[in-house]
């Protein structure tokens, strides 16, 4: 019996032997390097086994058939390999592709900034627009970050080698046509918006992306807030303006509107605060807006944005010819604009951005000669330089913007973005002085199609390569522009980026007017980027070059007249550093810019190559704050300098150039300003409202500023370009009930 068992035994341990299949093999990842502690079993089996130090992997199923060998481990690609368990030892051997992290992977930094809390590479939060002493204003901010220059009689960014026109704005993708308040020359203006309408920002020096075009040296582009957070009403007092807004966000949280009205009125100020040019007529603005947001039935979301706004000022100084006349302007200038955004989930990865823009803007320019009496003034033919400082200008201006962006996602990061752009503008120009009366109809039609690709090689190494095809019917020219930008990423934290691109922009409507029969303005960008850290403490060092084209040039004719070509032509090099940390010293934060720029270039009137008046060799600004929590106040200090700003005095000659006349630098730059917040409802949990009051002043030292000079029509007579006042001071209170304004602003900064 004994024998019997033992027998029955052999025979069952023989069938269960015979009846197993042995799977091994190793794993190794796409460097061939061993994979440890991957996960190796049969589909729908507990048959299975781990691999070793080794990456090597052994064991057996009882399986049979057709069966699917699944490989999973961090970090990695699942991996499945069809099989057929016959019973004989099954071989597989695995090499599995790097997981590509979405929060890790590199991403290209050259020439980008941006803004925002969910943003990354963030170098400023939103709050930090308006807490760097800016007043709110958008291009002030941007103004404290390397590569941007710091002007101070002209509105715009002026970014590596490039004036105001040269950086064009966007919001959701829509070109702003009109971003800037009107007023007289040589008084800066700010921005039509405010920060808080958006949620993020991307600031680029160079290099930006083929999705958007006729830019030549840069772009701001302004993602508006999707809801927000709660139901709110705002209240904002000030001497210089009174604004309410409401924003009203619904129970389910699939849509929300809001609406905003602000008036603003210096006349007080300038009571109290005196300032060189004389205000007839103090600065006056107007603004309004309205948003509607909701949800789509297949996960995207459609927002409508509409903004209106006024203003006018008149002015009079002192007139650079003559001791007995002054200059006066009056402007007045209305603006709509309007942004319908659309995005929709299309399936299997794919998603649509649909941007679209209208605005209507108008300005009308005053500007008359008088007396020290402030009484008209008209001369003789013989001095008719005198005559034509009296004119009058109105542009009336429709813009119409389109622009369609489908992607595909992909694995591993990889993506492709294509689509179209159509703008139409309609500018309707009327120019009268005493010797002529020119009315101008401008009309273009400007088209493009666009394409990139995002390339991930590994998580360490990425590749984006793009291109646009543009045309305007105005011109009657075309375009093919390619775009290229790389990323490698050093170490957890650290990498390097490259950008190319070349870059097309029409030439300004004030050229236009005098010649339609015009070429694009280009601009070739080479650049490098080395990028270290993350939110809390960063640094950037990034070196480019840039070569201009096409550039516009004056040609001198006789009794003043003159007329544009596109012969000029100049380049722009130098090197941006960066350095920000908020995480070394509790409730304590900086950042500090650094830039050098050598630019030469000749056009307008400059007779040669020359370093233009509106840059600097050197621009450093220094941004603190630090937080007081027992004293519920936050403290803001910026410092800009600049060294001085070239200038010159052009008068023309006989041959339809320039002649340089006198030529000089003018003196430093300097600039420190204060800001303090406090927040006297903080640490109330239950109190309804939430009130913030603000208090800010600009040039606190009251140190002598100089942006340039204004030069007599013979030469003999120079005047300094000044800020209207040397300081600036303002207060305001801000209450909020629905959100607690405290809370934020301390969370921001802790």
């Amino acid at each position: 019996m004994k024998k019997i068992i033992l027998i029955l035994i052999f025979i069952v341990s023989s069938f269960i032997s015979f009846s197993q299949t042995i799977i091994q093999g190793w794993v190794k990842d796409n460097k061939m390097k061993p994979v440890r502690n991957a996960s190796i079993s049969i589909k729908n089996s507990y048959d299975g086994g781990i691999t070793d130090s080794l990456g090597n992997y052994k064991f057996t199923t009882t399986e049979k058939g057709n069966d699917t060998l699944i490989i999973t481990c961090t970090g990695y690609e699942d991996y499945q390999k069809v099989i057929i368990i016959s019973g004989e030892t099954i071989t597989a051997n695995i090499v599995l592709n790097v997981k590509f992290n979405e929060l890790t992977a590199v991403t290209v930094t050259a020439g980008a900034f941006s803004a925002g809390d969910k943003q990354r590479g963030v170098v400023m939060k939103a709050l930090d627009v308006v807490t760097t002493a800016t007043n709110g204003d958008i291009s002030t901010a941007f103004r404290t970050l390397p590569g941007v220059q710091q002007i101070g009689e002209q509105e715009g960014l002026f970014v590596r080698g490039g004036d105001g026109t040269e950086t064009k704005q966007f919001i959701d993708g829509a070109v702003i046509p009109n971003p800037y308040f009107k007023g007289p020359p040589q008084i800066a203006q700010r921005g039509r918006f405010n920060p808080f309408l958006f949620s993020g920002m991307l600031f680029s020096t160079g290099g930006y992306s083929a999705l958007y075009g006729n830019a030549l040296s840069s772009v701001l582009l302004m993602n508006t807030t999707d809801f927000p957070e709660k139901s709110e009403v705002d209240l904002n007092v000030s001497p210089l303006f009174l604004g309410g807004s409401m924003q009203h966000l619904a129970k389910d949280k699939k849509s929300s509107y809001g609406f905003n009205y602000s008036y603003t009125d210096v006349s007080l100020y300038f009571d109290v605060v005196k300032t060189k040019p004389d205000f007839f007529s103090a600065p006056k603005y107007h603004t309004a807006d309205f948003n509607f947001r909701m949800k789509t039935k297949w996960g995207g979301m459609i927002k409508y944005y509409s903004s209106f706004g006024f203003n006018r000022v008149g002015m009079r100084q002192q007139d650079y010819d003559s001791l007995n006349t002054k200059d006066q302007f009056d402007v007045k200038s209305t603006n709509w604009y309007n942004n319908i955004y659309w995005t929709e989930n299309l399936g299997h990865r794919w998603k649509m951005y649909w941007s679209n823009s209208f605005a209507i803007n108008n300005d009308n320019v005053k500007a008359q000669l008088v007396s020290a009496s402030n009484q008209p003034i008209i001369y003789s033919n013989n001095i008719f330089w005198m005559n034509l400082k009296t004119f009058h200008y109105v542009n009336t201006s429709d813009y119409l913007q389109s622009h369609l962006v489908f992607e595909k996602k992909f694995s591993h990061l990889n993506a492709v973005r294509f689509g179209t752009e159509y703008n139409y503008q309609h500018s309707n120009m009327h120019y009268q002085n005493i010797y002529s009366d020119i009315p101008l109809n401008l009309n273009d039609n400007y088209a493009a199609l666009f394409a990139e690709s995002d390339i991930y090689f590994t998580e360490q190494f990425t590749l984006q390569v793009g291109g646009r095809a543009e045309r305007s019917a105005l011109l009657n020219k075309n375009n093919i522009v390619p775009r290229a930008a790389l990323a490698y990423k050093l170490g957890n934290d650290g990498q390097m980026s490259a950008a190319y691109g070349i870059f097309y922009q029409k030439p300004d409507d004030m050229y236009l007017l005098y010649n339609q029969n015009m070429d694009y303005l280009k601009a070739t960008h080479y650049i490098l980027n080395y990028q270290k850290g993350n939110f809390n403490r960063m640094i950037r060092v990034e070196a480019y070059y840039k070569k201009y084209d096409n550039l516009i040039k004056t040609v001198s004719k006789p009794e003043g007249q003159f007329t544009y070509n596109n012969n000029g032509y100049g380049y722009a090099k130098g090197i941006d550093m960066f350095w920000k940390d908020t995480k070394t010293i509790k409730n304590f934060g900086y950042r500090i810019s650094y830039s050098y720029i050598d630019t030469k270039r000749e056009y307008l009137t400059y007779p040669e190559q020359l370093h233009p008046s509106f840059t600097t060799p050197h621009n450093f600004s220094a941004v603190l704050n630090t937080f007081i929590l027992p004293l519920k106040t936050q403290v803001n200090l910026t410092y800009s300098f600049a060294t001085g700003r070239p200038y010159y005095n052009f008068y023309p000659n006989n041959q339809g150039g320039y002649n340089i006349t006198d030529r000089g630098t003018t003196m430093d730059y300097n600039n420190l300003s204060l800001s303090v917040d406090y927040l006297p409802n903080l640490g109330k949990p239950k109190s309804k409202c939430s009130i913030v009051i603000v208090a800010s002043a600009n040039n606190i030292l009251g140190l002598k500023q100089i942006y340039g000079y204004n030069y007599s029509y013979d030469g003999s007579y120079k005047t300094p370009i000044l800020p209207s006042a040397r300081q600036f001071f303002f207060l305001g209170v801000f209450f909020s009930w629905g959100v607690d304004r405290s809370q934020q602003t301390i969370n921001d900064n802790m």
